[in-house]
């Protein structure tokens, strides 16, 4: 876990997923996520097998918001080059922590 901050103000825990194996699984066959997962590395995802919609966070490796991309189940998202690290949170929740393409994000452990 580690603590997810939005210019410099702390919004939420997040699961982290560092190795292949974790972000390969990613959030298949979960029914819904506390709070968030965070791909590190990561610069596409897709929601082939997820049982719910999510919000995609793609970040530069300095912590800026590229984009955030709302995406249904069984799609695939269009790769990111320049996205250094995802965050997948449920739908709205980008919107409710006031994440959006120029924002800088940070983790915290």
């Amino acid at each position: 876990m580690a603590g997810l901050l939005v210019d410099g103000v702390e919004v939420a825990e997040v699961e982290m997923a560092t190795s292949y194996a974790q972000r390969s699984r990613g959030l298949l066959g979960r029914d819904g996520v506390a709070t968030g997962l965070v791909l590190r590395p990561g610069s596409s995802v897709h929601t082939i097998g997820m049982r719910f919609a999510i919000d995609v966070v793609y970040v530069r490796r300095d912590g800026t918001v590229l984009a955030v991309v709302p995406m249904v189940p069984q799609r695939v998202g269009l790769p990111r080059p320049r996205s250094g690290w995802i965050l997948e949170t449920e739908t709205g929740r980008a919107q409710e922590w006031g994440i959006e393409p120029g924002r800088h994000l940070r983790l915290v452990q």
